[in-house]
């Protein structure tokens, strides 16, 4: 079980890009929960980033490697993150999974320093956490100011 939670129901484990793959897996999850009233979608993100937490600190131990690139529910609960307070239409979820994927890749900081210092999941979890708060305020200028 926590070797497919990690791996995003198996996404991660793709040859090819899995943290993008993985990250898509975070968008049918944002749309289900779109609709919340702001605080239980904060409330819910919240909830998965603690199971993200334990998740990926147990598939580490199981993998044996810090960080396998298989462990893709990180990436998920990032894009939760992303998405917090925006509608859900076509151009944001676009917008904001480009905006996701350029914050997780170059680990602008402090994501990078929490990749590198904090300790097990956390370690895993808290970069994509940060680029998900990154992407998410970018994508909420470009909304309000831009009009996309």
């Amino acid at each position: 079980m926590i070797k497919t939670l990690a791996g995003g129901l198996g996404l991660g484990y793709l040859p090819w890009a899995p943290g993008t793959a993985g990250s898509l897996l975070g968008i049918p999850l944002f749309y289900a929960i779109s609709f919340f009233p702001w605080p239980l979608y904060l409330l819910t993100a919240a909830a998965f980033t603690c199971l993200a937490v334990y998740v990926a600190h147990e598939a580490e131990i199981l993998f044996a490697r810090k960080d396998a690139p298989c462990i893709v529910i990180d990436e998920i609960a990032g894009m939760l993150f992303t998405f917090f307070l925006v509608t859900p239409t076509a151009v944001h979820i676009a917008a904001g999974f480009v905006l996701f994927r350029f914050f997780d890749v170059v680990k602008i900081f402090p994501a990078n320093w929490f990749q590198r210092h904090l300790p097990g999941g956390w370690g895993i979890v808290a970069d994509d956490l940060a680029a998900g708060i990154y992407a998410n305020l970018i994508l909420l200028v470009l909304i309000y100011q831009f009009g996309i």
